[in-house]
C-alpha cells in the first residue's frame, strides 16, 4: 500500500512538474467549488504528460448484464382479509375464548352472547309453526268444502292467504335463527336456549378484541377484528433507477432481519404507476406460500434477479469518484479533456453500467488514465 501511494505521488509530481516547465497551459477548471475556473472540468496536457499518463480511449457500449434489485419495505395484510365481526343481535357478553393474537379455526366460537330475546325469536318460531300447521289444514279442509260448493270462494281465499302468511313468517324467523347459530329444523320447546355463540368465519388470528365480559352490544358494535393470513401482502420500494426492471409476475426472493439466511418464494402481482416525492414508487408481492415468519408491520427485505438486462456502459477503469460522485473524461481533442458527472448502475466482471447515456454515444472517453486526469486538476485547483 505504502509502495503504491509513493507511486502515485511521484507520477502526480511529475505531471506537475512537466505543466509547469512547459508553455503557459490552459487554466483548468472543476465543477465543484474548490476548482472553479472559466472552463470548467476541462484540463489541457502537453505531449509529454500525455506519455506520462498513459491515456486510452473507449466509447460507449452494449452489454448484456445480469442485476440484482434490492428491495425493503413491510408486510401489510389486504383489506379484503382483514375482517370486523360483530353480533347480529344484541345482548351482554357472557364468555370470551380468545386474547389477541390467537389463533383460531373456522367455526371455532370466539364469544358467547346472552339475552332474553333469543329466547323470543325462539319461541315466535314455534308458535308460528304450530299454527301455519293449522293453517295448512284449514286449507285443506276449505278446498274441500269448496269443491263440493258446501263454503264459499271467499272463505278458501282467506284460509289461503292465512296459510301464505304463516308460512313467509316461518321461514323469515327460521332465517333469522340460522344467521344467529341455531337450526331451526331440530328446535323443539325442549331445547330453547338464552345464549348464541359467536363463530369465526375463516381460519386466523386476533388482532384487536373490543369488548369484554358482561358488556352490553348493539348489533352494530364491533366485537373482534380478524386476520386472515392468506392476505399477506409485501409492500416493497423501488427506487426510481430501478423502477424499469421490476416487472408484473416477477418471482423473488423475501426474508426478514431477524434470519436473513431463510429466503421464502414471492411473486410481484401488482406496481404502483407514481413515483413518490422520495423517488421511489410502490411494488405488491405475495408469498408463494404462507408462512408464519412474516406478520402485518414487520419490515422485509427482497431480492429480484435481472437476467439478459441490455444495458450500456463503459470499462470500470473509465469511472472515478470524487466526493461520492463518480465522473468520466472525455477526449475533445488536441490533448484537452473534460470531465462529465454520470450516475452508474450495475457492475458486473469490470463493466459498469451507465444510466442516461445517450449524450455520451459516438463521443471518445477516456479509459484508463481516468484518476491522472483527476489528479492533475485537483493539483492545479489547489
Amino acid at each position: 500500500m505504502y509502495f503504491r501511494k509513493s507511486s502515485l505521488y511521484i507520477i502526480v509530481a511529475a505531471l506537475f512538474l512537466t505543466s509547469c516547465s512547459g508553455k503557459k497551459e490552459e487554466t483548468t477548471v472543476y465543477e465543484n467549488k474548490k476548482l472553479a475556473s472559466k472552463n470548467q472540468n476541462i484540463v489541457q496536457l502537453s505531449d509529454q504528460q500525455i506519455k506520462i499518463t498513459g491515456l486510452t480511449l473507449t466509447g460507449i457500449q452494449n452489454r448484456i448484464m445480469e442485476k440484482t434489485v434490492r428491495l425493503n419495505g413491510k408486510a401489510d395484510i389486504a383489506p379484503s382479509h382483514i375482517s370486523s365481526l360483530s353480533s347480529i343481535m344484541g345482548g351482554h357478553i357472557k364468555s370470551i375464548n380468545v386474547i389477541n393474537g390467537s389463533h383460531f379455526r373456522k367455526g371455532q366460537v370466539l364469544a358467547v352472547v346472552e339475552d332474553p330475546q333469543f329466547i323470543q325469536l325462539q319461541q315466535d318460531y314455534l308458535v308460528t309453526k304450530a299454527q301455519l300447521e293449522s293453517a295448512r289444514l284449514n286449507f285443506n279442509r276449505q278446498k274441500d268444502l269448496n269443491t263440493s260448493k258446501a263454503s264459499s270462494d271467499k272463505t278458501l281465499q282467506t284460509a289461503q292467504a292465512d296459510y301464505s302468511t304463516l308460512n313467509a313468517t316461518l321461514k323469515g324467523l327460521e332465517e333469522k335463527l340460522r344467521i344467529i347459530g341455531i337450526n331451526a329444523k331440530g328446535l323443539n320447546s325442549g331445547n330453547i336456549k338464552s345464549r348464541i355463540s359467536i363463530h369465526a368465519p375463516f381460519s386466523g388470528f386476533v388482532s384487536k378484541i373490543w369488548v369484554n365480559n358482561g358488556q352490553y352490544i348493539n348489533p352494530s358494535d364491533t366485537l373482534f377484528e380478524l386476520i386472515d393470513p392468506a392476505g399477506l401482502l409485501l409492500e416493497l420500494k423501488v427506487f426510481e433507477n430501478d423502477v424499469n426492471d421490476i416487472k408484473t409476475g416477477q418471482e423473488i426472493l423475501v426474508y426478514n432481519n431477524q434470519n436473513p439466511d431463510q429466503k421464502y418464494p414471492a411473486k410481484i402481482i401488482s406496481l404502483v404507476p407514481n413515483i413518490e416525492n422520495g423517488g421511489s414508487s410502490v411494488a405488491i408481492a405475495k408469498l408463494s406460500a404462507s408462512s408464519t415468519e412474516f406478520v402485518r408491520g414487520m419490515y422485509i427485505n427482497a431480492e429480484v434477479s435481472i437476467s439478459g438486462r441490455n444495458t450500456t456502459g463503459l470499462p470500470g477503469e473509465s469511472i472515478v469518484s470524487f466526493e461520492n460522485k463518480n465522473y468520466i473524461f472525455e477526449d475533445l481533442g488536441n490533448h484537452r479533456y473534460k470531465m462529465i458527472p454520470v450516475i452508474t448502475g450495475i457492475s458486473d466482471n469490470g463493466f459498469t453500467e451507465i444510466l442516461k447515456s445517450e449524450s455520451l454515444k459516438n463521443k471518445r472517453l477516456v479509459q484508463k488514465g481516468t484518476y491522472n486526469l483527476l489528479m492533475i486538476l485537483k493539483n492545479k485547483a489547489e
